[in-house]
């Protein structure tokens, strides 16, 4: 068992870092709202602190899960920042869905204090982190991939080293590319169905034993058809990692037409007052009059 600090305690990083007690690993926890902080300490085995560097103080990993690039250098750096509370050969994770090249740069800073650095994002939702089912893509070096994993795996059912460090946050891009796109597909075929006067619900059921199968097709369309957005991952999450993913491939050469264009719909929905809508309300825009 590991001594580890959790620091961002949103929908996932909370059961995440529960996850990680009920294994028995000793968890420390910060977040920027302490009363959330508090909460989980009274839910599971745990210590809250004021400032990332009290928590990250005698662990031997640092979990992290924040919102964006500048959310994370917030954390980690400065006199309350993790950094300065790691002892050298401690490990930092960072759950962020966040640019590959802060994590190249918080990697050179990790190195400069003779810390290990790996950019681990995730995958699965908000159901995932609750069920401890997620799948975590890493980018970082063998040896301290190697420390981490077991720790991971406390609430991951999938765990793997893609590469260097940026190549978990690469890997991910590649998630919400394949992500953005099946959505707008089913939202189409969803609402293609129903204009033709199919059962939309038969509709799904039959094609989902066939290649148009997904996890995004049976988890969600019902919930597409009823027009129930009120959960999961935000449109407005989904838009920053969707503008990751394009400035990205403005260096990389990459053309990526349709996830420019569903970053558009989203940001339609978003005009519609769906900004906290789930990922899935892509068909709302379909339905609008006109």
């Amino acid at each position: 068992m590991a001594e580890v600090a959790f620091i961002g305690l949103g929908v996932m990083g909370f059961h995440m870092a529960g996850h990680l007690a009920c294994e028995g690993h000793s968890v420390r926890v910060y977040n920027r709202s302490p009363a959330k902080a508090e909460l989980w300490s009274d839910e599971f085995a745990g210590d809250a602190f004021a400032t990332p560097r009290e928590a990250a103080e005698g662990a031997e990993f640092v979990m992290v899960c924040v919102g964006n690039d500048d959310d994370l250098r917030a954390v980690l750096l400065g006199a309350d920042g993790a950094f300065a509370g790691m002892a050298p050969g401690a490990v930092l994770v960072d759950h962020t869905t966040a640019s590959a090249d802060v994590a190249r740069e918080m990697a050179v800073l990790a190195a400069e204090r003779e810390l290990g650095f790996l950019d681990a994002p995730v995958s699965g939702g908000q159901a995932g982190a609750e069920a401890g089912m997620l799948s975590v893509m890493v980018g970082g070096e063998q040896a301290f991939y190697d420390r981490a994993a077991p720790v991971i795996e406390s609430y991951a059912k999938m765990v793997r080293r893609m590469g260097p460090v940026g190549s978990g946050q690469l890997t991910k891009m590649v998630n919400q590319i394949c992500v953005g796109g099946l959505l707008q597909g089913l939202a189409e075929a969803l609402h293609f169905a129903q204009c033709a006067g199919l059962d939309a619900t038969a509709a799904m059921e039959v094609i989902s034993k066939g290649a148009a199968q997904s996890w995004q097709q049976e988890h969600r369309h019902q919930t597409m058809l009823e027009g129930a957005f009120d959960f999961g991952f935000a449109v407005d999450w989904m838009r920053k990692d969707l503008s990751i993913v394009l400035d990205e491939a403005a260096r990389n050469g990459a053309q990526l037409p349709v996830t420019a264009l569903v970053d558009q719909f989203y940001a339609e929905v978003q005009a519609m007052g769906g900004g906290r809508w789930d990922t899935s309300s892509l068909i709302a825009r379909l339905k609008r009059p006109g």
